[in-house]
């Protein structure tokens, strides 16, 4: 385990020096700067501010200064409000977790249950009707489901607030509509799963001990059928933190979503480099943690 952690380690460093190297340059290809929009500036203060944050250096001056800055755990200031990178992450990372924390259990707990359903009463109208709702659920995007939610719990019937941030009822909505097209994914994935695993040698041999239905299915079929959405979680994960810039813009959360998209539009390298090498970190984490997951569920898995 000790190894396997090590090994990773060392390519997700690997992994964040190619990812800040092809941002840096990326963002400066971009034709405009970060003070273009600013029209009234004087050319004195346009160059004091160029000056200030070393954007009338060379091109590799800015790119060693802001990696060795970034090495030593500095992610300089904002361009625009000239704050620290890092108070940013600090407001906004608790927001942007607890959104995607919801809605990946939401998807996992909504898709598992469905497509179990599905797999147990194959061919039913049950399963029928859950097909059809998941292959709507994976048409439909997200901001598509935003804006269907709105439009009926909030105008036809208000049950939850527009938009904003701060108690449970403002947390509901947009979890629903970030995580609804993951949960029809697993559901479609856990049906095919389940339906496998049912027809292997084990699961006969445990009917015929005189197992009930649910016993067979949660004990001895369900641990099997959660491997390929154990594979599914890393996608999904990156797939919910990038969906999420769409919803915080809907629903106004004042979540990492919103400070990426204000950073592109912008064009504030330092802030966008912060959020990029965030969202790095946290999706090699979540598929470091997907492979740990292989082995507890299934111990044939070695770490390797």
């Amino acid at each position: 385990m000790i190894s396997f952690l090590a090994k990773r380690f060392l390519w997700m460093m690997v992994t964040l020096w190619v990812v800040f190297t092809a941002s840096f340059f990326l963002m400066r290809a971009v034709p405009g700067g970060p003070f273009d929009s600013e029209r009234n500036l004087p050319p004195e203060i346009e160059a004091n501010m160029m000056r200030r944050y070393h954007l009338d250096d060379s091109l590799w001056n800015q790119y060693w200064r802001q990696l060795s800055n970034t090495i030593q755990g500095d992610l300089g200031d904002c361009y625009r409000r000239d704050l620290p990178v890092d108070r940013y992450i600090r407001e906004g990372l608790p927001v942007s977790a607890a959104l995607g924390l919801l809605a990946l259990v939401f998807s996992m707990v909504l898709g598992i249950t469905a497509g179990i359903i599905s797999a147990v009463h194959r061919g039913s109208v049950s399963d029928l009707a859950l097909r059809s709702v998941a292959t709507v659920g994976i048409a439909l995007p997200n901001f598509v489901v935003a804006g269907l939610a709105i439009i009926g719990f909030v105008f036809l019937f208000p049950v939850f607030p527009a938009a904003g941030w701060g108690s449970v009822r403002q947390l509901i909505l947009p979890a629903f509509c970030l995580g609804a097209p993951y949960a029809a994914y697993v559901a479609r994935i856990m049906r095919t799963s389940m339906l496998d695993v049912l027809s292997q040698d084990y699961i006969r041999t445990a009917r015929a001990k005189g197992l009930t239905k649910r016993q067979v299915v949660l004990r001895h079929a369900l641990p099997g059928a959660l491997l390929p959405i154990m594979s599914f979680l890393g996608p999904a994960t990156a797939g919910i933190l990038t969906g999420s810039l769409v919803i915080e813009r809907i629903f106004y959360i004042p979540g990492l979503g919103s400070h990426f998209v204000q950073a592109a539009l912008d064009r504030d390298y330092t802030l966008a480099m912060g959020l990029v090498l965030l969202y790095t970190v946290l999706l090699y984490t979540m598929n470091v943690l997907v492979d740990i997951s292989y082995a507890l569920l299934d111990p044939r898995i070695e770490l390797e």
